[in-house]
C-alpha cells in the first residue's frame, strides 16, 4: 500500500506518526515521513560480496533499490511466518532503501515527549535504538535507520575530509549551538565543524534542553548574540523535535532573531515546506556538510 500523503502532520506540533512493525518478537517503529510505501516481498537479486545486512536488490517501478534485512541487522532469526513479511520502502538522506520486516501492524500518532531516550548504560553508545515508546502496555523501539545505512555504506555519512575543500576562513570567533540526539552524529559534527574552524560549539541532545538554554540565556540580561550566533538542529529528537523547537524560538520575541538551520535526513522537496512554515532560516539535507558550512558562512560571517 502507498502511504497517504494526507497523514502528514501540521508543522511544529511536536507530534509524529510512526509505522509499527515487527521483527522477531519485538515491536519497532519508523517515522511515517520516512515511509514511501509498504509492499509485499518481491524476487531479490543477490549481490556478490555485499554487506551482510544487504539481501540484494529489486526493481520497483523502474528503480533499482537495495533491500536490507532488519532481522540480520538486529541479530534475529528469519521470519517464522514468511507469508506475513513486508517491505518498507523508505526515503531519507536523499536515498531510497527498502527494509525487510516480518509484519506491519498499524500507525500511531504520538508526541515526541512520549519518547524516552534509551540509556547508554544499558544499550551501549553504539546502540541502534534511538527511542522507546510505551504504548498500550507494550514497548515500541525506534531504530536509528540512518546509522544502519551508514554502517552499510560509510560514504553515505558525514565526511570530515569534505570540509577541507572549502578553504580557510576565520570562523573561530563564532559561537554555534548544535541540537542532535545521536551521539555518533554529535561527534561527527564536532569533528567537521572544528575542521572548518568553528571551535565554540554548545551541544544539546534534544530540543527541550536547547530551548531551556536559550530561555535562560535571554533571561540572564546578556545580549543573546554574545552567547550564540546560530543554531543547527536535527528534526527527529525525543522530548522536542526540531520543527517544534524552531517554531517556539521564532515565536519568542527575545529569541526570534537567532538564525536556525535545520540539518536533517528528512529534508526532501516534499517536506521542505514544513521547515519554512516554522520559520527556519535554511534547511540542509544530511549528510551535505559542505552545504551546511557554506550556509553558516553566508548567515553569520
Amino acid at each position: 500500500m502507498k502511504k497517504d500523503k494526507g497523514i502528514l502532520l501540521e508543522s511544529g506540533t511536536n507530534e509524529l506518526e510512526i509505522v509499527e512493525f515487527n521483527v522477531g518478537r519485538n515491536n519497532f517503529g519508523i517515522n511515517v515521513i520516512k515511509v514511501k510505501e509498504i509492499i509485499n516481498p518481491a524476487p531479490i537479486t543477490p549481490i556478490p560480496h555485499s554487506h551482510p545486512y544487504v539481501e540484494g536488490i529489486i526493481e520497483l517501478r523502474g528503480e533499482v533499490l537495495t533491500v536490507v534485512n532488519l532481522a540480520t541487522v538486529l541479530g534475529y532469526p528469519p521470519s517464522d511466518q514468511p507469508e506475513k513479511d513486508k517491505y518498507i520502502v523508505s526515503e531519507f538522506n536523499k536515498t531510497k532503501i527498502i527494509f525487510h520486516v516480518h509484519n506491519v501492524t498499524q500507525i500511531h500518532r504520538i508526541s515526541w515527549e512520549d519518547i524516552e531516550k534509551p540509556s547508554e548504560t544499558y544499550y551501549g553508545a553504539n546502540s541502534q535504538i534511538i527511542g522507546v515508546v510505551k504504548l498500550n502496555g507494550e514497548m515500541i523501539l525506534l531504530l536509528d535507520f540512518e546509522k544502519i545505512v551508514v554502517e552499510i555504506n560509510p560514504e553515505s555519512g558525514i565526511n570530515v575530509q569534505q570540509v577541507k575543500k572549502l578553504g580557510d576562513r576565520e570562523r573561530s570567533n563564532k559561537k554555534l549551538m548544535v541540537v542532535e540526539d545521536s551521539p555518533l552524529l554529535r561527534k561527527l559534527l564536532e569533528d567537521t565543524l572544528n575542521a572548518a574552524g568553528f571551535y565554540q560549539i554548545e551541544f544539546f541532545e534534544n530540543g527541550r534542553d536547547a530551548l531551556t538554554f536559550l530561555k535562560n540565556s535571554a533571561e540572564s540580561g546578556k545580549n543573546l548574540e554574545d552567547i550564540v550566533q546560530l543554531m543547527i538542529t536535527d528534526i527527529e529528537m525525543p522530548q522536542m523535535d526540531g520543527h517544534h523547537l524552531t517554531r517556539v524560538v521564532k515565536e519568542d520575541s527575545n529569541l526570534a532573531g537567532l538564525p536556525i538551520v535545520i540539518f536533517s535526513s528528512l529534508i526532501t522537496d516534499d517536506l521542505r515546506h514544513k521547515g519554512q512554515v516554522v520559520g527556519a532560516n535554511a534547511q540542509v539535507s544530511k549528510p551535505e556538510i559542505n552545504e551546511l558550512i557554506q550556509i553558516i558562512d553566508r548567515i553569520i560571517l
